[in-house]
């Protein structure tokens, strides 16, 4: 045999060393092939969940174009969100911040921020004012992600901040069950 062909056979065989030869480039080519059909789904997944996998603030709550994050307390008179307040949303642009949340404790919730006076009803016409949207439609400010406040709505006025609540549509003097609420003030 000559020179040329022993060294053809050692090349197809391996030198004798382990981890050398076709065993070794058939286990790569296995690897790689694998590698492949795992990161092809994995990448469609990424690519179809992109929305829910990639926040600003790594905050789910937070809607695209938030250039700020939420803070623990909402408004200039630091209120909290309701404690069963879920479903919530915002949306914070240059000092400008809007949150959605539905909860079941909205009358709470308007004493608490002063949007209507303890002891008063949030159904009284001075505090009160209806909104004017169309029979089943939907309010949602620019920006802000999420379901918008179904008609009919109602809005408060505070010093610094305006709140639009979901009104019952049987009765004037109701709330949803939940009812949405969408709050607008200006971060300090």
């Amino acid at each position: 045999m000559s020179d040329s062909q022993r060294m053809e056979a050692d090349a197809e065989a391996g030198d004798g060393t382990p981890g050398s030869g076709p065993r070794r480039r058939s286990l790569l080519a296995r690897a790689g092939i694998i590698a492949l059909v795992l990161a092809v789904p994995a990448g469609g997944l990424v690519w179809l969940f992109q929305d829910e996998l990639f926040h600003p603030f790594g905050d789910a709550r937070a809607c695209d174009g938030s250039d700020a994050p939420l803070s623990g307390l909402l408004g200039p008179g630091g209120t909290s969100l309701p404690a069963d307040a879920s479903d919530v949303h915002y949306h914070t642009q240059n000092g400008r911040t809007e949150v959605s949340f539905l909860s079941g404790r909205i009358p709470d919730f308007l004493h608490r921020a002063g949007f209507v006076p303890d002891g008063t009803s949030p159904f009284d016409a001075e505090h009160d004012h209806r909104y004017a949207i169309g029979e089943n439609e939907t309010e949602l400010p620019a920006g802000l992600c999420g379901p918008g406040a179904r008609a009919p709505l109602v809005t408060y006025s505070g010093s610094a901040a305006e709140i639009l609540v979901e009104r019952s549509p049987f009765t004037a003097d109701r709330f949803r069950a939940p009812a949405r609420a969408i709050v607008t003030y200006n971060t300090p």
